[in-house]
Formats: structure tokens, C-alpha cells, sequence
């Protein structure tokens, strides 16, 4: 069995609504899809995370190092990309790009194995992943903390039991925001906040203090990620939980945050910081931190089917008879590549998702609807 081609995808699509966050807006949705094809014609999908024509263009660099090789090799083939980047990508774009390949290789594999992505990680603790739903981004507009808070409860009433909701517009009109939220969505529904890096170590300390008696379930990358001090000092200066980790690549970026007890929550992105086959790395490097791992995920289905399998291997830490469950993202903001894309789509019952049970990752990418969202950006 060999590797015969790697082709990539890259579709984009307008948004009806264009939204913001703390550092930019967006007013469309792209991504870079890979599919890597065995010689038997077997295939499996990954993503890449990351400016999609980029992430294009590192796949096209790499592709060549693993055409004609055996797919069921994949970490010795993660490695071999690796080795051809470390001279000058040990981090960003390069390592979305073997990510997505990666992927690709996990998928194929599974359906190669006739077995599902969870198996091959060592097996499921449960069936399904509680799932949050990611959205309360800004947009344009009077009431924004009246909006936010009919979007929460909106999530609450499609079966989400935890909502993640985005800060970083200034503490008083974050204060005032999660104010409103928490009221609409009441005390029961856990609530995370997300400043995506956006403040200085004492701008996220008056926040984080404001905010603790809302019952913040994580204060998530609430200073820059190069700032390792700040994180840690902030986690010792609140009861929140503080969370981070998506801007990081590879074992060797986590270990700078556990080492420095940055984080009580690491959320490595599977389509950026280096795959399943890192991520996984990552998760025993977790556990040997006691430090709890809930994957960052803002992409297509195959993100999410990647994720969904990774988070039915996890357990919270430090375990106990009664312990929670661990956490998945669902983001729920505009985004019609994530809702068109692939099949079957996914189903919040409960809270809960169900994870795939069908060989590989359990989703394919709708190749007419492929067709489609790739013609309309080439118009």
C-alpha cells in the first residue's frame, strides 16, 4: 500500500453578517482541505488551520516527502515533514500544513484499518463529547449586551448545557457584556470567556476580578501568547481557570506552558499544532503536568470530527468516582463550509454530540457542494 497523490482544496465564502473579535473582523470563512489518496484508491480528509492559501502552499512543500511511502506509517511520516521543516518552521504555518496532512493520514488509515480515529488513539472513555457552543462575537450595532445575551439563551434552548462568549472591548463594556449573558442563560449554564490575547497582565487581572463572582467557567488567552509570565501570574492572582494554548505548536510550546504553570486548561487546535499524532503527544505531556487538555476547534467538519474523536479518549484530571466530563468546542458562528461541507452533520442532543463510529474520522467532504463553494471562489 502506498501513498499515490495529495491533492488540496481551497474554498472560501462569503459572510451575510460579517462579525468581529478583540484583534480583527471577518467578513468571510476559508479553508485549506487536504485529501490524500492511497494506491488502491482509499482516502482520508484533513484541514489546516491558518490562512488557507498559505497552508496551500506548505502542503504542496511537503507533499513530495511522503508520495510513494506506506500511509500506515503515519507518525514516522509525521516525522519525516517535521525533520524537513525544523531548520526554519518549528512553529506556524509549516506545522498547520503537516497537521493537515496528518489528519489526512489518521482518516485514511482508520478506513484502510476498517476501524474509527478514537480506536487507533487507544480507545473511547465514553460515546459522545459535551460540547460548548463558541459565538457571541461583536458585530456592528446598538445593544450588543442584549444581542449577546439572546444569542446565549438562544444556544441554551438548542440543547447546549456551556457557552463561550468573546471579551477584549474594554473591561467595562466586557463587564457589562458578560453582565447580560450570565442573566440570560441563568446559573446553571456554564460560561467561559475569551479575550484572544487581548490585554496586558493587569488589564486581564481587573477583568478576571470583576468577573469572579459571574462564576467564569475559564478566562481564555487573556494575555499575549508569548507572554508566559503574565499568564502565570495571572493564574495566581484569580480563582478563574485560565485557559490557552491555540496559538501554540508542537510538544515542545506546550511544555514552555506547563513548565511555567501557565494554564489550568492547555487547548491545542489538532489542525495547527501538529495534527492527531502530535496532539496526542501533547495530551500525555498534559497528564504528566496534571493539567487538564480540551482541544481549540474553529473549522469544517473534518476539524471537528478530528477533535470529537480526540475529546472521547480524555479524562479530567485528577479523576475522581464523580468526575465531569471533559469539554469539546462547537463554534456556532456563520460559517457555511462547517455546515455544508461535510456528511453526516453533527447533532447537539442534550449537550451532548455523538462520536463517529464509522472507519477513519466518520465524515467525507460532499464533493458537489466542494464543487460549488471552489466555483463561487473563482467567480
Amino acid at each position: 500500500m502506498r501513498i499515490a497523490n495529495v491533492e488540496t482544496f481551497v474554498v472560501e465564502q462569503r459572510l451575510q453578517r460579517p462579525f468581529f473579535f478583540s484583534q480583527w473582523k471577518y467578513d468571510r470563512r476559508a479553508v485549506c482541505l487536504v485529501r490524500v489518496t492511497a494506491d488502491d484508491g482509499t482516502y482520508g480528509w484533513g484541514e489546516g488551520y491558518g490562512p488557507a492559501q498559505v497552508v496551500e502552499a506548505g502542503v504542496h512543500f511537503l507533499a513530495p516527502l511522503i508520495l510513494g511511502k506506506d500511509p500506515l506509517h503515519q507518525a514516522a511520516l509525521w516525522q519525516k515533514m517535521y525533520r524537513r521543516s525544523l531548520d526554519y518552521a518549528r512553529r506556524g504555518i509549516l506545522v498547520a500544513a503537516i497537521s493537515a496532512i496528518d489528519i489526512a493520514l489518521w482518516d485514511l488509515k482508520g478506513k484502510l484499518l476498517g476501524q474509527p480515529v478514537s480506536i487507533l488513539l487507544g480507545g473511547r472513555r465514553r460515546d459522545h463529547a459535551r460540547v460548548y457552543a463558541t459565538g457571541m462575537y461583536f458585530t456592528e450595532g446598538p445593544d450588543l449586551p442584549q444581542r449577546l445575551a439572546a444569542e446565549a439563551a438562544m444556544y441554551v434552548r438548542q440543547g447546549f448545557t456551556a457557552v463561550k462568549m468573546k471579551v477584549g472591548l474594554g473591561i467595562e463594556q466586557d463587564i457589562e457584556n458578560v453582565r447580560a449573558v450570565r442573566e440570560a442563560i441563568g446559573p446553571d449554564v456554564k460560561l467561559m470567556v475569551d479575550a484572544n490575547h487581548a490585554y496586558t497582565l493587569w488589564e486581564a487581572l481587573a477583568l478576571a476580578r470583576a468577573l469572579e463572582p459571574l462564576d467564569i467557567g475559564w478566562f481564555e488567552e487573556p494575555v499575549s501568547p508569548e507572554d508566559y509570565e503574565g499568564y502565570a501570574e495571572l493564574r495566581r492572582r484569580t480563582g478563574i481557570p485560565i485557559a490557552g494554548g491555540e496559538c501554540e505548536y508542537l510538544c515542545a510550546g506546550f511544555r514552555r506552558l506547563f513548565e511555567r504553570r501557565c494554564v489550568d486548561i492547555a487547548q491545542p487546535d489538532i489542525c495547527a499544532a501538529g495534527g492527531l499524532t502530535e496532539v496526542a503527544r501533547i495530551v500525555a505531556l498534559a497528564r504528566a503536568f496534571e493539567t487538564n487538555l480540551t482541544p481549540h476547534c474553529w473549522g469544517t467538519g473534518i476539524a471537528f470530527a478530528a477533535a470529537l474523536h480526540l475529546a472521547s479518549t480524555l479524562d479530567v484530571l485528577p479523576g475522581r468516582m464523580l468526575a465531569p466530563e471533559p469539554l469539546l468546542e462547537m463554534d456556532r458562528s456563520e460559517n457555511p463550509l462547517r455546515d455544508e461541507l461535510t456528511v453526516p452533520r453533527f447533532e447537539v442532543r442534550d449537550g451532548l454530540v455523538a462520536v463517529p463510529t464509522a472507519p477513519g474520522l466518520g465524515v467525507d467532504v460532499d464533493i458537489d457542494v466542494l464543487r460549488r463553494f471552489t466555483a463561487q471562489r473563482d467567480d
